[in-house]
């Protein structure tokens, strides 16, 4: 081999997989790599085990925003915040065990802002 290749981190068969479902949210998470890459790696770890669990940073949104329309088929849309105090967001739903980013915010969207 000449150059050396990157190791993907492996899931174990009960882990979700990550999947973006828009060009938006590859594009947010790879801004929030850049500046919040510890707790992002946290959320990934988070996401892949249990995204479906309601926590202070993890929770499903309400209103018209709590859900997600696909190909036809409705989805709860969760949100997820990277850290307790930041103003990060990612959007997602769940469908088998893929958890679909919808959309990552670097900065807390207007959408949600009481």
């Amino acid at each position: 081999m000449a150059k050396s290749e990157k190791v993907e981190r492996p899931t174990k068969k009960s882990e979700y997989q990550l999947r973006f479902a828009s060009v938006q949210a590859k594009r947010g998470w790879t801004d929030l790599k850049a500046t919040i890459r510890n707790s992002l790696v946290d959320s990934w770890d988070f996401l892949t085990r249990t995204p479906q669990v309601t926590t202070p940073t993890n929770y499903r949104l309400r209103g018209d925003l709590g859900s997600v329309s696909r190909g036809g088929v409705t989805h709860d849309r969760w949100q997820h915040k990277p850290t307790l105090k930041g103003d990060a967001r990612i959007w997602f739903y769940v469908v088998d065990q893929v958890v679909y980013l919808e959309q990552v915010h670097t900065s807390h969207p207007n959408e949600t802002k009481s």
